[in-house]
């Protein structure tokens, strides 16, 4: 029983576990940012290709394929 108690008390004592968590949030916040930064790129690339092909449009004298 004694064992067990000194194992718990080392488990409390330890710094493992919430330098993980930290880590783990850590990851987590960096890819919300990457997310939103790669659904913001996507958004403005689709106005772009949008925008370009409205021009192009507009010079073929609006003609589909």
């Amino acid at each position: 029983m004694k064992k067990f108690a000194l194992r718990v008390r080392h488990f409390l004592a330890s710094e493992d576990g919430p330098t993980a968590v930290e880590y783990a949030v850590m990851l987590a916040l960096i890819v919300i940012v990457c997310l939103t930064a790669i659904s913001s790129v996507g958004q403005n690339a689709n106005t772009t290709f949008t925008n370009v092909a409205n021009s192009l449009s507009t010079i073929n004298g609006g003609g589909g394929s």
